[in-house]
């Protein structure tokens, strides 16, 4: 094992430490304390959603768990504009109407997608976002699978937006990383902005970005590699 690895590793404890007591002293779950450590300036959205009210938690599921206009407002909602070093995360004027649009497309080609309406009413009665997130898992990852295709007119600028908000609910399921979480690349502090996705399993990579580079970098799993190019291909 080299020094850099050592050192990443030893990184990875400390952070996975920190967060461990973040979570333990606002009384939230692992995941949100890894955001409120990605994003020291913006902890309070995270803190009190968490700490909501079983009748509007089970409000904003049932809302979650409507797609496509339901489920497009609630997302772009739990995933507010995030400021971070790297950049904005999860902005998009027209953020909404895309995710809705894509839901209704994938639900519309590929109908066995949609979750049938008896289980989304089932899992909306829980108040539990994460209940809704893995039964709309397929339709997700078909809406960010359908983003990767270039959107016409207005919606375009809010292309990232909206992949971010998918990729942070799809990377939340596999307990990875999400869209503002700063990880080790190199041995230099990197914003994690982006993934991507095959059709189906854990991503093929992350996009990150450094504090001082406008590029975008790939991590593949376990390898790092070469910066992306500004079209988001990996530069050569």
């Amino acid at each position: 094992m080299t020094a850099a690895e050592r050192r990443r590793q030893a990184g990875d404890r400390a952070r996975r430490r920190a967060v461990r007591a973040l979570a333990a002293q606002l009384g939230v779950p692992y995941t949100v304390a890894a955001r409120l450590i990605a994003d020291p300036h913006h902890p309070p959205v995270f803190a009190r959603r968490e700490q909501r009210p079983f009748e509007v938690r089970v409000r904003d599921t049932r809302q979650a768990a409507a797609p496509p206009l339901g489920r497009a407002a609630h997302l772009t909602t739990r995933f507010p504009r995030l400021h971070t070093t790297a950049g904005q995360l999860y902005h998009g004027r027209h953020r909404r109407q895309l995710l809705a649009m894509v839901y209704t497309v994938v639900a519309h080609e590929s109908p066995d997608l949609r979750p049938a309406a008896e289980e989304l009413a089932w899992v909306a009665d829980l108040g539990e976002e994460t209940a809704v997130d893995i039964t709309c898992a397929a339709l997700d990852r078909g809406a960010r699978l359908l983003l990767d295709e270039d959107q016409p007119g207005p919606l375009r600028g809010s292309l990232p937006g909206a992949r971010q908000t998918l990729d942070a609910v799809l990377l939340a399921a596999h307990r990875l990383p999400t869209p503002g979480s700063r990880i080790d690349f190199h041995g230099h502090t990197a914003t994690v902005v982006g993934a991507r996705w095959p059709r189906s399993g854990p991503p093929t990579a992350f996009e990150v970005r450094l504090d001082d580079d406008p590029r975008v970098h790939l991590v593949e799993l376990g390898q790092e590699q070469e910066p992306a190019s500004a079209d988001g291909a990996a530069a050569r």
